[in-house]
């Protein structure tokens, strides 16, 4: 949730983010006008409660008509209490509401503008030069038998496939390999349960303006996951951590779920855009001073990744436009795709600063008091889109498809061969 004394003291600089965004600036108002109502209710019921409890004594030590008239008041009094303590949960409630509804405030170092408005900040390899016609994922794991997505369809409907042979093989070298890795670097590995509480979902800012591409069981109340990034970012709420134990950096591996609403004609063949894939995520809760530094250091584990898959790829910059409510700068990883003849996101990192904390309640204790914690998130491997990457860039003209080297401990082979 956006700070409020941030809403308060400098509004402009809100105003300015939510335009940066391409949102709605008049929320800004409307928190600061609900902020004032619910001030007010607060003071109006604290005034009367403090009268409440003086004149609770002065009961206790009379007598006669004295006692008599004063628990007439008091019995009026307590009336006004409650009408002023439901009054005051009103207006929190309706400031909820609108400040919920703000974004994060967006780093004044991310390029301002829309999806097409990123910057790129390196490319890292060249993309390679075929003596061949280049085959996509799609024939290629025919080819190896290595994906299935007709019985996908059959079986679930567009967006679903089948992993087979050393298909399914791949999957499971590439999140092992990014576990170790993870592991290596000082993550705690978490499998996190995929369907969270309504409040799991809203802290980490899913039920806004992602909220169409979410799966909610309505009968129970539970959401699916559409990224591990919600469980770990719940795993503490409503916690207080010990500012010495930060950061404190969770790597999770989970099916994930999106319904790709919006997305219709858009990546209809093949593994790129689906409903359920698998997900090693990295999240990290941190000192706020430290989100920045932190956020580096995510980006760097997810190139290191990258480079070991040797795919050529570019890091950029997402624009302002283009950020999740919850970010307030993203770094996006984009691979590059031979048959496509351009780049795709793989991974993501996004710094959220304190933003979600404030939703989940999760602080740690300073100098400064108690304040909420900053977290950030940063994808290892998101599976479809890497075994996209790693078929198409190293086929080979007779369909075979080489390993890279850091998967080949995993696999057992260092060449994926046609079947039949």
């Amino acid at each position: 949730m956006i700070d409020v004394k941030a809403l308060r003291e400098n509004p402009d600089l809100v105003r300015a983010s939510q335009k940066a965004r391409g949102e709605n600036p008049d929320l800004v108002d409307q928190a600061l006008v609900a902020d004032e109502k619910r001030r007010n209710a607060i003071v109006e019921f604290e005034a009367l409660r403090a009268e409440q409890n003086t004149l609770s004594k002065s009961v206790g030590a009379a007598k006669g008509d004295e006692k008599a008239a004063l628990l007439d008041k008091a019995k009026s009094l307590s009336a006004a209490v409650k009408e002023a303590e439901s009054k005051k949960n009103t207006t929190e409630t309706d400031f909820k509401k609108i400040a919920m509804e703000i974004s994060n405030l967006v780093d004044t170092s991310a390029p301002v503008g829309g999806e097409a408005d990123f910057k790129v900040i390196e490319e890292i390899g060249t993309p390679r030069k075929f003596d061949f016609e280049p085959k996509d994922h799609v024939e290629l794991g025919k080819i190896l038998g290595a994906i299935d997505v007709e019985r996908g369809a059959k079986v679930s409907g567009a967006r679903f496939y089948y992993l087979t042979g050393v298909g399914a093989l791949l999957e499971l070298a590439l999140v092992n390999y990014a576990i170790t890795m993870a592991t290596k670097a000082g993550f705690i590995p978490v499998i996190p349960p995929v369907l969270v509480k309504p409040a799991a979902m809203e802290g980490t800012g899913f039920l806004g303006q992602a909220a169409e591409n979410v799966f909610h069981l309505k009968e129970d109340d539970f959401y699916l996951v559409g990224t591990s990034e919600v469980p770990l970012a719940a795993y503490h709420m409503d916690e207080i951590l010990d500012s010495k134990s930060l950061p404190l950096r969770y790597t999770g591996y989970s099916p994930c779920f999106r319904r790709e609403a919006g997305s219709y004609g858009k990546d209809t063949r093949g593994i790129i855009r689906v409903h359920q894939f698998e997900k090693v995520e990295m999240f990290s809760f941190c000192a706020p001073e430290e989100a920045v530094a932190e956020h580096q250091r995510l980006l760097a584990w997810e190139k290191d990744f990258l480079n070991a898959m040797e795919i050529p790829y570019r890091v950029i910059d997402v624009a302002t436009g283009d950020l999740g409510s919850s970010a307030n700068r993203k770094f996006d990883c984009e691979a590059w795709i031979p048959t496509q003849n351009a780049y795709r996101e793989v991974t993501s990192t996004s710094n959220c600063s304190e933003f979600q904390a404030r939703r989940l309640n999760v602080r740690t204790k300073g100098d400064n008091g108690t304040y909420p914690v900053a977290t950030l998130n940063g994808t290892l491997v998101a599976v479809p889109r890497m075994i996209v990457s790693i078929l198409e860039n190293h086929q080979q003209a007779d369909g075979s498809v080489l390993v890279p080297k850091a998967l080949q401990p995993f696999l057992g082979m260092d060449r994926f061969n046609p079947v039949g």
